[in-house]
C-alpha cells in the first residue's frame, strides 16, 4: 500500500500550472518592469518637469544646475513616487494588457490580432492602469514642482506618503483623483502607441526572421516612438492642469481639459500641443524600451526557469 503511493505520486505541479501564480504573474512582472525602468529614468523626469515649467539652458544646462544648487540626490526628487506610481500603474497596465491580448487571442483562434485589436487593447489597458496610478501621478508631479514653486508656497513634502495624506486632508479623497480624467486619456493615447506598435513592430521581424534580443531592441524603439507621439499632447495639457494655481479672484485659469485645449489651440496653434517634444521623446521613448526590454528579459528567465 504505502510503497504503491510513494510511486505514483503526481508528477510535481510546476508553477507554470499554477492557476494563482498564472493570474498574478503578468502583474508582477509588469510592476518589476516598470519599476526597473523607472530607477534608470527618473533623473530625466527631473529635468523635463523643470522645462515644461519655464527652466533655460537646455537638459543638460538644468540638469547641472540642480546638481550644483541641490546635489545629486535631488535629480532622484520623487523617487518613492515614482516607483509607486509604478507599482500601482504599470502592475495594472501591463497586466490588464497581457490578459485582454491573451482573451482576444483565444477568440481569434490563436492568429495574430489585428492592428485594431491591438490598438484597442492598448487603449483599455492604459485607462484602467491610470485609475490605478493616479493618486501616485498627482503626488510625484506636486512633489516635483514644488522646488520651482516661491519659497512661501512650497508644500515641503517629506515623501510620497507626507504628500498623499496632505492632499486628502486639504482636498478631500476625491482629491487624489485631480486630473485623472486626463491623466487617463494620456495613459490611453501612449499605451495605445506603445503597446500596438511594439507587437506589430516584433510580428514584422518574425516574418523576417529577425529575432531574440535584436527584435526586443528594435521593437521597443518603434514603441517609444509611437508612445511620445500619441501622449505628448494630453501630457502638455495634463501638466498645465495639475499645476495651475488658483488666480486672484479664486477661480483657476483653466476650467478643465476641453478649456485648456481651445485655450492653447488660441495661443499656440497645434504645435503648441507638442513643447518639448525632444526632450518628451527622451523621457518616455527610454522608460517604454527599458520596461519592454527589461518585461522580455523577465519573462525569458522566468520561462527558462519553468515558471
Amino acid at each position: 500500500g504505502l510503497s504503491y503511493a510513494i510511486f505514483h505520486l503526481p508528477p510535481a505541479m510546476s508553477l507554470r500550472d499554477n492557476a494563482t501564480w498564472k493570474a498574478v504573474k503578468p502583474f508582477l512582472n509588469g510592476g518589476l518592469s516598470g519599476m526597473g525602468a523607472t530607477c534608470i529614468i527618473q533623473p530625466l523626469d527631473i529635468v523635463k518637469v523643470r522645462l515644461q515649467l519655464g527652466a533655460t539652458g537646455g537638459p543638460f544646462g538644468v540638469a547641472a544646475g540642480i546638481i550644483k544648487n541641490d546635489g545629486f540626490g535631488a535629480l532622484y526628487t520623487g523617487l518613492s513616487a515614482g516607483l509607486l506610481r509604478q507599482a500601482t500603474y504599470t502592475t495594472a497596465r501591463l497586466g490588464i494588457h497581457a490578459k485582454i491580448v491573451d482573451y482576444l487571442k483565444e477568440a481569434n483562434k490563436g492568429a495574430p490580432l489585428p492592428l485594431a485589436q491591438k490598438a484597442g487593447a492598448g487603449l483599455a489597458a492604459g485607462g484602467l492602469g491610470a485609475v490605478f496610478g493616479s493618486p501616485a501621478d498627482l503626488s510625484l508631479i506636486r512633489m516635483q514642482a514644488d522646488k520651482t514653486l516661491p519659497v512661501n508656497e512650497r508644500r515641503n513634502y517629506t515623501g510620497v506618503v507626507h504628500a498623499l495624506s496632505d492632499i486628502v486632508k486639504k482636498e478631500g479623497v476625491g482629491g487624489l483623483f485631480t486630473g485623472a480624467g486626463t491623466t487617463s486619456i494620456r495613459a490611453m493615447a501612449l499605451n495605445m502607441g506603445m503597446l500596438a506598435s511594439n507587437d506589430q513592430a516584433k510580428e514584422m521581424m518574425k516574418e523576417n526572421n529577425i529575432t531574440g534580443f535584436p527584435a526586443t531592441l528594435g521593437a521597443s524603439a518603434i514603441a517609444g516612438f509611437f508612445a511620445s507621439f500619441f501622449s505628448l499632447p494630453f501630457d502638455y495639457v495634463k501638466t498645465q492642469l495639475q499645476k495651475q494655481k488658483p488666480l486672484p479672484d479664486g477661480t483657476l485659469p483653466f476650467k478643465g481639459f476641453g478649456d485648456c485645449c481651445v485655450k492653447t489651440m488660441a495661443s499656440g496653434g497645434p504645435l503648441k500641443f507638442y513643447t518639448g517634444f525632444p526632450t518628451y521623446y527622451v523621457r518616455i521613448a527610454p522608460h517604454a524600451m527599458f520596461t519592454l526590454i527589461i518585461l522580455d528579459q523577465i519573462n525569458t528567465t522566468m520561462k527558462n526557469a519553468g515558471m
